[in-house]
C-alpha cells in the first residue's frame, strides 16, 4: 500500500464515521489556543510549527459536515432545517 492509497483510505474512514457533538467546536478551541501560543514561542521555527498546527485544527474545524459548511446551510435563508 502506497502513501496516496493510505491517505485516501483514512480519509474515506474519517468522511464515514458520525460526528461527535461539539467535535468541530473542540478543534476550533484547540487550535485558537495554538494560535496564541504562537506569539509565545522565541524561536522562528518554533513559531512556525506552532503556527502551522493552528491552522490545521482550525481548517479541521471548518471541514467536514459537522463543519462551517453545515452552519452556513443552517443560517441560509429558505434552507430546510433539521
Amino acid at each position: 500500500m502506497n502513501l496516496d492509497s493510505l491517505i485516501k483510505t483514512v480519509k474515506e474512514a474519517d468522511a464515514n464515521r458520525p460526528d461527535l457533538p461539539g467535535e468541530h467546536l473542540i478543534v476550533l478551541g484547540v487550535g485558537l489556543l495554538l494560535m496564541m501560543a504562537t506569539g509565545r514561542s522565541r524561536s522562528l521555527i518554533g513559531k512556525a510549527l506552532i503556527g502551522a498546527a493552528a491552522g490545521a485544527f482550525i481548517g479541521r474545524a471548518a471541514s467536514g459536515t459537522g463543519g462551517v459548511a453545515r452552519l452556513a446551510a443552517l443560517l441560509r435563508p429558505g434552507a430546510p432545517r433539521g
